[in-house]
């Protein structure tokens, strides 16, 4: 049996867990919004699994920091900061989803 929820209860859900800073507030509205969008192109509802969702997606500061991580090589320093930023973009999105937060930051399915 599944129910809609609003994003305030998204919210509390993770609270509720014990997890509600794992994501930032903006984090968490990017994955909302994501599993909402999921669940409309495919037509299949997504269970909220509060702790199945800490495991599969990460947070970071920046598409650099996530694609230092998951490549293991540091950024080079020499590079322009936005240009980094947009190629790391780039190398994420060709391995996994990739949603930006507004106000900065990226979440990464860790796959």
């Amino acid at each position: 049996m599944y129910a809609n929820i609003s994003f305030s209860r998204f919210c509390d859900a993770f609270h509720a867990m014990d997890r509600g800073d794992q994501f930032s507030y903006h984090g968490k509205k990017a994955l909302y919004d994501y599993l909402e969008e999921l669940e409309d192109s495919t037509g299949a509802p997504v269970e909220l699994d509060v702790i199945a969702l800490c495991c599969e997606y990460t947070e970071y500061e920046s598409a650099i920091e996530a694609a230092s991580e998951m490549s293991d090589r540091e950024p080079d320093p020499e590079e322009e900061e936005d240009a980094n930023e947009e190629d790391a973009l780039d190398y994420l999105r060709d391995r996994t989803t990739v949603l930006e937060v507004d106000g900065g930051g990226v979440i990464i399915a860790d796959f």
